[in-house]
């Protein structure tokens, strides 16, 4: 009878030993409570917590990379979209990640869930498009203040992909291609609006230098003759014919 009595005690000191030596490591960190209220932070390495007396909470201070379920926004210019995104981030504090929320890790995923659609909610789907590297950033701002009570650092935030209905997928491609039939129009009649000045220059300068039109007329008359043409009608500017027969 004395045998299982031994072997019972051994178990029991062996569970205490293990209890009140806990070993931490690099990325760790203990949270003591000492008959309920907080005495320290302790770790890594070699720690002692006294059985029954003390409690450690033990915290993870690798930086998390969670990801964002899709949420359903409606952007400022009334187009629905489902948006995810991923966020990264890590607790800086251990004693206020325990004790100033009950479970640091829900908290965060619920406020970025939030804070996700009410901040894309302010925007137009163009700039939900073309602009997520400052949405991103005002993402990171918000949470990063919010969360900072829990002594938690978001690090960075990703918007990774924003979906949108097929029938808002062929208006906006409708509304690219006339956006580019547009700009093609506007670069036309830039282009005949530069012709249209250039001609009235040389127009200008022909006026002025009546002997550079008769060197354009020989030039024109010169490719024209390169031609493979039998008969060749050139006009000839009635003040030229004029002096011609006036000659004697």
């Amino acid at each position: 009878m004395a045998i299982p009595g031994i072997f019972v005690g051994l178990i029991i000191v062996v569970a205490l030993l293990l209890y009140t030596f806990r070993i931490l490591r690099e990325y760790e960190r203990g949270v003591i409570f000492t008959l309920g209220r907080f005495w320290k932070v302790k770790g890594p390495g070699l720690i002692i917590v006294i059985p029954v007396i003390q409690q450690m909470v033990r915290v993870d201070l690798r930086t998390v990379v969670m990801d964002v379920p899709s949420q359903d926004v409606i952007s400022r210019d009334n187009v629905s979209v489902k948006v995810n995104a991923v966020i990264y981030f890590r607790v800086i504090d251990p004693e206020r990640a325990i004790i100033q929320v009950e479970d640091y890790l829900a908290a965060t995923s619920q406020l970025a869930q939030t804070t996700l659609r009410s901040v894309l909610g302010q925007h137009e789907l163009d700039d939900m498009l073309a602009e997520r590297d400052k949405l991103n950033s005002d993402i990171q701002m918000l949470l990063d203040q919010q969360t900072d009570a829990w002594g938690i650092k978001v690090a960075n935030v990703e918007i990774k992909h924003v979906d949108i209905d097929e029938s808002m997928v062929r208006a906006i491609a409708r509304q690219a291609e006339a956006e580019r039939e547009r700009r093609a129009k506007v670069i036309h009649a830039e282009g005949e609006m530069q012709a249209a000045e250039k001609l009235v220059k040389a127009a200008k300068t022909l006026n002025e230098q009546p002997q550079s039109l008769q060197l354009r007329y020989l030039q024109t008359l010169t490719e024209i003759a390169g031609e493979k043409s039998s008969t060749i009608v050139f006009p000839l500017p009635m003040d030229s014919l004029g002096k011609l027969m006036d000659r004697p």
